[in-house]
């Protein structure tokens, strides 16, 4: 049992309120983000947990946060995209007045971590990753997720099951056999799951670790990364260490939780890659979504109405357009001719954007098309450039009157959001290599 009741804090992130907990000291900041279900207090209450936040934090200072919806954070209706979750960190960190500090996330927390490094490298040190996965669900692109029937099944068992005895029998089996077989143990791990989340939080937060695709966003991260796993989950994990740019794996023995089974040799090979993080780095490249308006036919309704109310019409244009950045955190980027180059920290913001635009445009008698794309971009002073810029322009050429046409990384990241698409194929982008599958948003 802890000495004192741990200070739990409250970080604003839009209308929610995200619980937190900072412990230990130090140059580094370590943010610790637990996934599926979690509750900042209870979980200390079993000593070799406790003792294992201990050590972490004699690492660093050591901020811990239950995520939306879990443990003592507020519980919002809508299920949080990882967009959203990703604005949770940032909250927190300013909250504490981190600057920069290293990511160790568990499980499908991982995604918004691995996110949050690619879109905000200059605040991101390094990252570890405990058992991380890219996708949640099976596809022929990526055959070693789980299929759709095995996450349904689960599913099934937590809404039938969550917080009973035989439920939370089998998962202490499975994750928290070697904290033995006592009555006692048992009991923390029953109250844990029942503090972290009720039986619709729950099936939301594995909902959310269905939903994770963050295979776009790999090779746009920039910093250290540490991706530690048990044997069963190499396949995952090797998939991850591929992709990401000088990505250190190491597997750990065993099979059961973090905390508890090969809780030191984890926090050894923690220990070991944080002292080889550097001081703060000035970053080259960047994950945004760009955002890519232009407004159809112009050169025929400025012959038609003439220059003074073409001229009165671009204006109003650029004031609606410039509203809808600001409301959804967009920056203009440039203006060439009648058509807008933006970027965004998150592609739902984006998409809503865009569709705030297509909208607004209409009473005054045009229509843009718009494309989005996210990926890695070149730092150029105030500016961005790169590949991942031309395919955003390439998408927008290819958009039809009032579309807003995305790539499948920007629907892969939006997933859970509401949003939906229709399937446009796959076409060949001019000066582009190989051939990129488009998506219509159809509503938000």
């Amino acid at each position: 049992m802890p000495s004192a009741a741990p200070d739990i804090r409250y970080a604003r992130s839009g209308d929610v309120s995200i619980a937190y907990h900072v412990t230990g000291g130090g140059k580094l900041d370590l943010v610790f983000a637990a996934g599926y279900v979690s509750h900042l207090t209870h979980v200390l209450e079993q000593p070799r947990v406790a003792g294992f936040f201990e050590r972490l934090g004699s690492l660093g200072r050591l901020i811990r946060f239950d995520r939306r919806g879990i443990g003592l954070s507020d519980r919002p209706r809508d299920v949080p995209t990882l967009e959203t979750r990703m604005d949770d960190i940032r909250a927190v960190m300013d909250a504490v007045g981190s600057t920069r500090a290293a990511l160790i996330a568990t499980g499908e927390a991982g995604g918004m971590a691995t996110l949050f490094a690619a879109t905000y490298p200059e605040r991101v040190a390094a990252v570890a990753l405990w058992a991380p996965f890219a996708r949640g669900v099976r596809s022929d692109d990526y055959p070693i997720g789980e299929s759709e029937g095995e996450w349904q099944r689960q599913l099934d068992e937590m809404a039938q099951g969550w917080g009973t005895r035989e439920f939370c029998e089998k998962g202490f089996a499975e994750t928290w056999a070697d904290l033995g077989d006592d009555e006692a143990s048992l009991a923390w791990y029953c109250e844990t799951l029942r503090c972290g989340a009720s039986p619709g939080a729950a099936l939301t937060a594995y909902r959310m670790a269905m939903d994770v695709d963050v295979r776009g966003v790999l090779p746009a991260i920039r910093v250290p990364v540490l991706i530690l796993h048990r044997p069963a989950m190499r396949a995952d994990a090797d998939f991850m260490a591929e992709r990401i740019p000088g990505a250190r794996r190491v597997e750990v023995p065993g099979s059961g939780s973090i905390f508890i089974d090969g809780a030191e040799q984890t926090l050894s090979e923690i220990d070991a890659f944080l002292a080889t993080v550097t001081g703060e780095a000035e970053p080259d490249t960047v994950l945004s979504t760009v955002l890519f308006t232009d407004i159809v036919s112009s050169t025929e309704r400025a012959a038609a109405l003439g220059d003074k109310r073409w001229r009165e019409t671009l204006e109003s244009h650029d004031a609606v357009v410039r509203r809808c950045l600001d409301r959804f955190r967009g920056r203009e980027l440039d203006t060439a001719g009648d058509g807008f180059f933006a970027s965004f920290d998150g592609p739902a913001r984006a998409i809503r954007s865009a569709l705030a635009i297509a909208r607004a445009v209409r009473e005054l008698g045009i229509e843009v098309r718009c494309g989005l794309h996210t990926g890695e971009c070149e730092i150029r002073g105030d500016k961005i450039a790169g590949i991942a810029v031309n395919v955003g322009a390439r998408i927008a050429s290819r958009a039809g009157p009032g579309e807003v046409l995305v790539s499948s990384t920007v629907k892969d990241l939006v997933a859970g959001s509401g949003i939906e698409f229709e399937d446009r194929g796959t076409h060949e982008l001019k000066g582009v290599p190989g051939e990129w599958r488009l998506y219509a948003v159809g509503s938000a």
